[in-house]
C-alpha cells in the first residue's frame, strides 16, 4: 500500500538579531543585503502588543474556542472548523485592528529610528490565531513563498509581529536566509504562480527562533518564508503580518474604486480622484494572488472596493485589495 509520508522539517538555526545595528544605517544595509531580513528583540511597546492580544482573545472567546476566565487563552478543545482558513480573520480586518499597531506613537517611534524617516503603513494586514493542528504528522510548512512574486512593483517590507510567545511547537514563521539575491525559487505556469517546493530550498538556510511580544521580524519581498503548523496541545499562534515602507516618493496610492474596466481604474482617496491605465503589463492581483488577465478585472474588482495601487507614469504597475 502506498502511504504519503510527510517530508521531515529541516533543523533550523537561530535568526540573527539586529538590535546592535539600530542607528547605523550602513550596517543595517549590509545585514539586509546579506540576510534578507532584520530581526529585533524587545523593541515594540508591550502595552500596544497586549492590547492587540486582548482583541484576539476576545475573538476566540466569541468563537467558543477559549474560556474568558483563562488568562493564558488556551484552546479548550471545542470544534474549530468554523474558524477561517489559516485564521486570516476578516472580522478583525473589518474592525481595522491593524490601527492599534499602525497608529501607536510608541510603535512609530521605533520605525522612525530604523528608517531615519516616518513609516508608511500599507493597509494590508493578516491576523492569525492558528489553533493546534489535528494532523501532527503532516508537513509543518503551510505555504513556502516569497511575497515579491505576488506583488510585483509594490516595494513594501514584510513586517511580522508575534502577539504572544511562539515557541518551536506553536511554530510561527521560518525564513530562508540569504537566498533573496538569487533567482526566484517560484515557478510560473502561464500567469499562475506556483508555491516554492521544500526540496528546492537549501535545507541549511532555514532560520527561526522563539518569538516573544515586543519582537519584530522585517523581511525582504524576495526572502522565501513559511508559516509552521502549530503542533502544541492547547495554545494558539497569535501573530500579525503587516506591511511597511519608509515614507517617500514611491509610496502607493490608497483608496476606493470609483470606476474600473479592463483598461483603467479610477480611485478616490476621499478628496481627489486619480485615474490609472491598465494593460497586460499590470500585475492586478486575483483571488489566489496570481496575476489577472485584464479582461477578468471587472469580475474581481468593483466600485467601492478598497485597493492599493502602485503606479508609474499614470499606469498601474500593481493593484491589490486592502485588508
Amino acid at each position: 500500500m502506498n502511504m504519503h509520508v510527510a517530508q521531515p522539517t529541516p533543523v533550523m538555526r537561530e535568526l540573527r538579531v539586529s538590535n546592535d545595528l539600530l542607528g547605523d544605517h550602513e550596517a543595517l544595509k549590509e545585514a539586509w543585503e546579506r540576510d534578507g531580513y532584520w530581526f529585533f528583540r524587545d523593541v515594540l511597546d508591550k502595552g500596544v502588543i497586549a492590547r492587540i492580544r486582548q482583541v484576539y482573545v476576545d475573538y476566540l472567546v466569541d468563537m467558543g474556542l477559549t474560556d474568558p476566565a483563562d488568562a493564558q487563552a488556551r484552546y479548550n478543545g471545542a470544534d474549530y472548523t468554523h474558524l477561517p482558513i489559516n485564521s486570516n480573520i476578516s472580522k478583525l480586518n473589518e474592525a481595522k485592528v491593524h490601527k492599534l499597531l499602525h497608529e501607536a506613537p510608541e510603535i512609530n517611534a521605533f520605525f522612525q529610528k530604523l528608517f531615519g524617516t516616518d513609516p508608511f503603513w500599507v493597509p494590508f494586514t493578516v491576523h492569525r490565531t492558528n489553533p493546534p493542528v489535528a494532523d501532527r504528522a503532516r508537513s509543518r510548512f503551510d505555504f513556502i513563498h516569497a511575497d515579491g512574486f505576488y506583488n510585483e512593483g509594490l516595494p513594501f517590507l514584510i513586517c511580522w509581529v508575534p502577539i504572544d510567545v511562539i515557541d518551536e511547537e506553536v511554530g510561527g514563521l521560518a525564513v530562508v536566509e540569504g537566498v533573496h539575491r538569487q533567482p526566484s525559487l517560484h515557478k510560473r505556469i502561464d500567469m499562475k504562480i506556483m508555491p516554492i517546493q521544500l526540496e528546492d530550498v537549501p535545507a541549511d538556510k532555514w532560520r527561526r527562533t522563539t518569538y516573544r511580544p515586543g519582537d519584530v521580524l522585517i523581511m525582504s519581498l524576495d526572502t522565501p518564508h513559511s508559516g509552521l503548523s502549530n503542533i502544541s496541545r492547547d495554545r494558539f499562534r497569535f501573530s500579525m503580518d503587516t506591511r511597511v515602507m519608509p515614507m517617500g516618493d514611491n509610496v502607493p496610492a490608497v483608496g476606493s474604486i470609483v470606476r474600473v474596466s479592463d483598461t483603467s481604474v479610477t480611485i478616490t482617496d476621499g478628496a481627489d480622484e486619480h485615474r490609472y491605465a491598465i494593460d497586460e503589463r499590470s500585475f492586478v492581483r486575483g483571488h489566489r494572488g496570481d496575476q489577472m488577465p485584464p479582461a477578468d478585472i471587472p469580475t474581481r474588482y468593483a466600485p467601492g472596493d478598497d485597493v492599493i495601487v502602485m503606479a508609474e507614469g499614470g499606469h498601474v504597475v500593481n493593484m491589490r485589495p486592502q485588508h
